[in-house]
């Protein structure tokens, strides 16, 4: 499987990455480059079929990517799973804003689809 280094060894890009997950996951919007957007969109869509599995073993596996952040595992599971129950998939967009100042990178906004009305 291809994937993007991101100008880092392994364990901080696996770190960040998983950082960013639950980030989106528990605020719903986060604003980032267009590259760490595109690699982060797999682990969430990963993160929110693990949660419409609902299995014990997906529950770990959740865990174990995110850190062991409970609380943003139980948000997966319990709510993000139920309202994208009918959903195969395509659980975030991308919304493209400006260049970075510094570096002209690209910037973007990444949020989940049907966000929550409260």
């Amino acid at each position: 499987m291809a994937y993007r280094k991101l100008g880092r060894d392994n364990k901080h890009r696996r770190s960040m990455l998983a950082n960013l997950t639950k980030n989106l996951i528990m605020y719903e919007r986060i604003e980032t480059t267009e590259a760490r957007a595109k690699e982060t969109r797999k682990f969430v869509d990963k993160m929110i079929s693990y949660g419409k599995s609902g299995s014990l073993v997906s529950r770990r596996k959740a865990l174990a990517f995110l850190q062991n952040d409970t609380e943003a595992v139980k948000k997966v599971f319990d709510d993000l799973a139920v309202r994208y129950a009918t959903r195969n998939g395509g659980y975030t967009r991308i919304l493209k804003l400006d260049e970075r100042r510094g570096d002209d990178a690209l910037k973007v906004i990444l949020e989940l689809v049907e966000k929550d009305a409260a």
